[in-house]
């Protein structure tokens, strides 16, 4: 009996690398970055490193929209002539509703799809992809892969440090006089991706504090589950980045770890020079 052809899909909020994606043939569907009502396919009309310039630099207006529908559709009846069916992660459903338009759309391509709602985004999203792809390998049945991914999900961790609450200040996040006190305090929120939506998680005073917070909170981790790698994630800020992954590296000599851009569609509500630790416990 030979063995189901599977198509895995995701979209761009995971971040994978081009080459992991040409090596496991994943199908990836862009996002669409909104600037000044102008949109651009992400990774394709605009990198992640472009988008954070432009924000940098240019006093305008930052949007994210899911892709559309019809692109969705399009894959999916493409995919249906080569593949089985598909095993589709993607961003939470809370932050995106891309999810929700691929599952539409595998149902008007009469497509065969297993979705999974990731109920996060960036490094945790690309951990579940790898590791459902490694499931695969290790002859798992679909309804196995879909479980433990599931089961999965709550052990993942996304904490994000922005440098200021300009952005999110514009995106309405938080109003103009909370933006205000937390820039004469220099008081720093800590947001974290958890059960599939964004919540301050903590404020602290200084960044020094916030990265203190941060390396407390992967020892406290450490202490009882068993973590393999973190991501270092920043808002295309290099330098500062490579700071905490020297420190994380000090600190924790036996794990990986990887720097990782954010994603816009987080970055346009925490900004430029946005930093943060993401990674999951097994």
């Amino acid at each position: 009996m030979n063995a189901a052809k599977i198509a895995w899909i995701t979209d761009t909020t995971a971040s994978l690398s081009k080459e992991f994606i040409e090596q496991n043939n994943i199908h990836v569907v862009p996002l669409n970055i909104v600037i000044n009502q102008e949109s651009y396919k992400e990774t394709i009309d605009i990198t992640q490193k472009e988008f954070y310039e432009r924000m940098k630099h240019a006093d305008s207006k930052f949007q994210t929209s899911q892709p559309a529908l019809g692109d969705f559709v399009e894959l999916y009846t493409r995919l249906k002539e080569d593949y089985d069916y598909g095993i589709a992660i993607h961003a939470s459903s809370l932050l995106s509703g891309t999810f929700q338009t691929s599952v539409m759309a595998a149902e008007m391509a009469d497509f065969k799809l297993f979705p999974i709602d990731s109920l996060t985004g960036s490094y945790p999203l690309s951990f579940l992809i790898k590791k459902g792809i490694e499931l695969v390998e290790n002859g798992c049945e679909s309804g196995e892969v879909v479980a433990e991914l599931n089961a999965l999900r709550d052990n993942t961790r996304l904490y994000l440090v922005p440098s200021n609450l300009d952005q999110l200040k514009k995106s309405g996040r938080v109003s103009g006089g909370q933006a205000i006190l937390a820039s004469l305090f220099n008081i720093k929120p800590i947001l974290a991706i958890e059960d599939g939506g964004a919540k301050i998680k903590d404020k602290v005073r200084t960044e020094k504090r916030a990265i203190s917070w941060l390396i407390n909170h992967l020892q406290t981790d450490l202490e009882t589950t068993n973590v393999r790698k973190v991501a270092i994630v920043h808002a295309n800020d290099i330098e500062r980045a490579a700071v905490l992954e020297q420190l994380v590296n000090e600190t924790f000599p036996d794990i990986q770890t990887e720097l990782m851009m954010l994603i816009p569609v987080a970055g346009v509500h925490t900004g430029v020079g946005t930093l943060g630790l993401s990674w999951v416990c097994e």
